[in-house]
């Protein structure tokens, strides 16, 4: 799978860094920020977010360089930092939030069309779940043709679906009104009452759903022409991302009354422009949606499929997780994965609002992989490790590796308990995979410290269980 012909360049590690994130949260911006804030929380907020991703993004930047022995960057981190059931539970959580993010790709899609056609709905009716199912198995078989292939049409996705966000940008900064901009600051008429931080805070998850997939070039490490390219990929993708969230989210604020960007239908980001040019306006965003959410979601089956490959080649993953196809692809990976994104999307039809819960599980699911890739980046240049070389960087990564440790703690505790435990409910069940591995390399199943971790993990699943039961947890 490494062959030359393989590899990718850094355009390619770009556009897979930028079309993880550019999907579908950014077109649900306006709205969200709208619902929550004024221009000045709006900032800060981004300015906390940004802050926080930035560091995170170093940190994997870094980790690309010094420790590029170690491919499929998420899972292999926690590996090497704490072991092998803090790397089983990072490359669980990591494969679980590109399922359950592929899920609501499918279900924003089919909302979407749901303002044409009615028998889509909000994106969770049997004939959504019937056309999504069918695209999904769809994209399985064109994957199955080749890691490469389905690479360059992410490449060339990621391009067609920036340029209708770009002439959104366009668009509104020629209808920005500067003092409109100003009445909205401080959230304009019928604000909601609610502290600074309280509407921050409303607004983090969605931030970090925005930005997951800024480790995209890291999970491809080993497919780079040059491992130096990893690192450039990943800041370049940050910083493009993060410009085009900035502006998505302020422009409106300059066009619109905030109350009115707070009331509209999601996607807001194509009511804000029917607003401003007229019906064409929704169909050209919402048509450029459906670009960016398959565009997204290519990117994200590659990933997950190479998480689960890579594991499944260091043993902590059953070994046929390992087997590929006369095309070099990891097959039993991808009917893996796509198997479990069809039961998800099948459980859609059970739930009331089935975008904003997953939305919602996503955020907090990633949430843990990143917090041991942050943490581990901490121990690295704490230790002192390959700081032989270029000795001087040593102090400024202990420093921002140390802050996106904080940052990642801190938005664990932003998306609160009740996702925490849904999400424990998922780890303890798939540890049985870990079993199943651990029994098939005839090793000791957990150490002393890890048996802590496991029993956390099993008393987090039964109140999380307990709670569902009761009617305390509801989705």
């Amino acid at each position: 799978m490494t062959s030359t012909a393989q590899k990718l360049s850094l355009a390619s590690l770009a556009a897979l860094v930028v079309g993880s994130m550019v999907g579908a949260g950014i077109f649900s911006l306006p709205r969200t920020f709208g619902d929550a804030t004024g221009p000045f929380g709006a900032i800060v907020a981004w300015c906390i977010a940004g802050a926080g991703i930035f560091t995170l993004a170093h940190v994997f930047r870094v980790l690309a360089e010094r420790k590029s022995d170690r491919d499929a960057g998420v899972y292999a981190y926690a590996n090497a930092g704490f072991g092998d059931y803090a790397g089983f539970l990072s490359v669980l959580g990591y494969w679980l939030v590109g399922c359950i993010a592929d899920v609501s790709y499918w279900v924003l899609i089919k909302a979407t069309l749901g303002a044409f056609f009615p028998i889509f709905g909000d994106g969770n009716t049997i004939a959504a779940v019937l056309v999504s199912s069918v695209a999904l198995w769809g994209f399985h078989f064109m994957i199955l043709r080749g890691i490469k292939e389905a690479a360059a049409i992410n490449t060339v996705v990621t391009v067609a679906k920036i340029v209708p966000i770009l002439i959104f940008i366009v668009i509104l900064l020629g209808a920005f009104e500067t003092d409109l901009f100003r009445s909205n600051f401080w959230g304009g008429a019928d604000m909601p009452e609610a502290s600074l931080f309280e509407q921050i805070r409303a607004t983090m998850l969605v931030t970090v759903f925005v930005f997951i997939g800024v480790e995209g070039a890291s999970v491809y490490s080993r497919y780079a022409r040059k491992r130096s390219d990893v690192g450039v990929a990943t800041t370049l993708g940050f910083v493009v991302v993060l410009g085009l969230m900035v502006l998505v989210t302020l422009l409106p604020y300059g066009a619109l009354e905030r109350p009115e960007i707070a009331a509209m239908r999601q996607p807001s980001m194509a009511s804000v422009l029917e607003s401003i040019v007229g019906p064409w306006g929704s169909v050209f965003v919402s048509a450029g949606l459906i670009v960016s959410v398959l565009g997204a979601y290519l990117a994200w089956s590659l990933i997950c499929v190479e998480v689960l490959f890579c594991a499944a080649k260091n043993g902590d993953m059953p070994s046929v997780l390992a087997r590929e196809n006369s095309n070099s692809v990891p097959a039993a990976a991808l009917w893996l994965s796509n198997g479990v994104i069809q039961l998800f999307l099948i459980s859609t039809l059970f739930s009331e609002d089935a975008f904003r819960l997953m939305v919602n599980l996503t955020s907090a699911m990633v949430l843990i992989p990143y917090l041991l890739v942050a943490a581990y980046g901490f121990l690295v240049a704490k230790r002192g490790e390959t700081y032989n070389i270029r000795p001087k960087e040593r102090f400024r990564d202990l420093i921002l590796a140390g802050a996106a440790t904080v940052y990642t703690a801190f938005m664990i505790y932003a998306g609160g308990l009740k996702f925490l435990l849904l999400s424990a409910i998922l780890y303890a069940l798939g540890t049985a995979l870990f079993f199943y591995a651990r029994r098939e390399q005839k090793k000791p199943l957990f150490s002393p410290r890890e048996w802590l971790v496991f029993i956390a993990v099993v008393a987090g699943c039964l109140v999380g269980i307990y709670g569902l039961v009761t009617g305390s947890i509801t989705i």
